[in-house]
């Protein structure tokens, strides 16, 4: 809001006097928002009946669970079948120590008590671009620092050099190919030692509140999974079948400790999946179908394989671009950046994925999803009636693209 109250207001004929962040306000919606959907749980809990024991848990046996209540108390659940569901935590790097004040996490990051004038990301996947993205719009000097060539490696490439030169034009600089070295807090300032990931010489940045996010690591440590032989992989990740279950019976896994995409609502979906099958029915999650998206603006949203994918897979294929400058809705509302890009198999015309990046591209996505999920050829989407005006539509003149031609292009 405030960005667009400073870059985009005037030329809509709003005009304002000032325009200032008042960021504990900014946090206490933030930390109300927050504190309601959790409350929302909660009370779903009660209505379910189900029994919430707030505590650190680990395991006794395959049927106990000991909690250490946070009232300072000890308690033991025990259960038929018990579903491990921690999720992750942040991965560390050697030599760099997290304080959440100057040298922070995504939950430092969403907790800062100022906008940093300087702030350098370390990582360039979707958490650190998003939060840099959050405190770029609030005024800070963003530096994001990625050890790889390219920013979200999973992204198509094409789409991904796009969204690049999106961030770049919001004053986002990359160092890319860099590796962090060591990262030392001064007083008020971080002081970062980097060099080249091919070996060079080694330079240094200075900021004001640096931002690790290097990724994330199943959350296991302490649960006792050793002492009841639960089986993990090198990465640490639980190992389950296709039910969910671990080796240990009557033990269960889902979402980020176990392999897959680390994402809320695929952690959703294995959670539905396991319950149906505990209960004696049948669950299904087909992770080639979990839709990503980047919540940076403009958003970047995907659904099955990139450009990269399909043709590692060796099949013949079209593609179908749409921008979304050519979208009636995107310029009535002057937010116009982005594109549709659909990739169909050449033979049978079926949808292989789907990339969009504009304004609201998360929730544009499950057209997508729903169509890869029922087998969909471009021109189904193509032949659907889509509302005008609206942004979905620029989905449509792409599937149009990609079967035969858009026709406002």
């Amino acid at each position: 809001m405030y960005h667009e109250a400073t870059h985009s207001f005037a030329s809509h004929g709003v005009k304002l006097s000032s325009v200032e962040v008042d960021l504990s306000a900014m946090m206490a919606q933030k930390d109300k928002a927050v504190g309601n959907l959790t409350k929302g749980i909660e009370g779903l809990f009660k209505k379910n009946k189900v029994t919430y024991v707030k505590g650190y848990g680990k395991f006794l046996s395959p049927s106990e669970v000991s909690v250490d209540t946070i009232e300072g108390g000890n308690t033991v659940v025990k259960g038929k079948n018990i579903i491990i569901a921690t999720g992750s935590d942040v991965k560390s790097l050697p030599g760099i120590t997290i304080d959440e004040k100057r040298i922070v996490s995504s939950t430092g990051a969403l907790a800062l008590s100022e906008v940093p004038k300087k702030l350098v990301v370390i990582g360039a996947g979707y958490i650190g671009l998003e939060m840099g993205s959050v405190w770029g719009r609030l005024g800070s000097e963003v530096t994001v620092v990625e050890f790889a060539a390219d920013i979200v490696p999973t992204m198509d490439g094409e789409v991904r050099k796009q969204f690049q030169r999106s961030l770049e034009k919001q004053k986002m600089k990359f160092m890319l190919k860099t590796k962090v070295i060591s990262v030392v807090t001064a007083g008020n300032t971080v002081k970062l030692t980097l060099e080249p990931a091919a070996g060079g010489d080694q330079t240094t940045l200075e900021a004001d509140v640096v931002l690790v996010s290097a990724g994330r690591v199943p959350f296991t440590a302490g649960l006792g999974l050793d002492k009841i032989g639960v089986e993990t992989d090198k990465a640490g990740r639980i190992l389950v079948n296709h039910r969910f279950g671990t080796n240990v019976p009557g033990v269960y896994a889902i979402g980020d400790v176990i392999p897959g995409p680390m994402l809320a609502h695929k952690a959703e979906e294995d959670g539905f999946a396991c319950v149906e099958y505990i209960a004696g029915k049948e669950g299904h999650v087909d992770y080639d179908m979990v839709p990503g998206v980047v919540y940076t603006h403009p958003e970047v949203a995907s659904v099955g394989k990139t450009e990269e994918q399909v043709k590692a897979l060796g099949v013949d294929y079209r593609v179908g671009k749409f921008p979304f400058l050519a979208n009636s809705r995107a310029k009535a509302i002057d937010d116009a950046e982005g594109v549709v890009k659909i990739l169909a198999e050449k033979e049978t015309d079926k949808i292989l994925g789907v990339h969009i990046m504009s304004p609201n591209a998360g929730e544009l996505i499950h057209e997508a999803v729903l169509a890869l999920h029922y087998g969909a050829s471009s021109e189904d989407i193509a032949r659907t009636c889509h509302a005008h005006p609206t942004m979905s539509e620029a989905l449509k003149e792409a599937a149009m693209a990609t079967y035969d031609k858009p026709i406002h292009i």
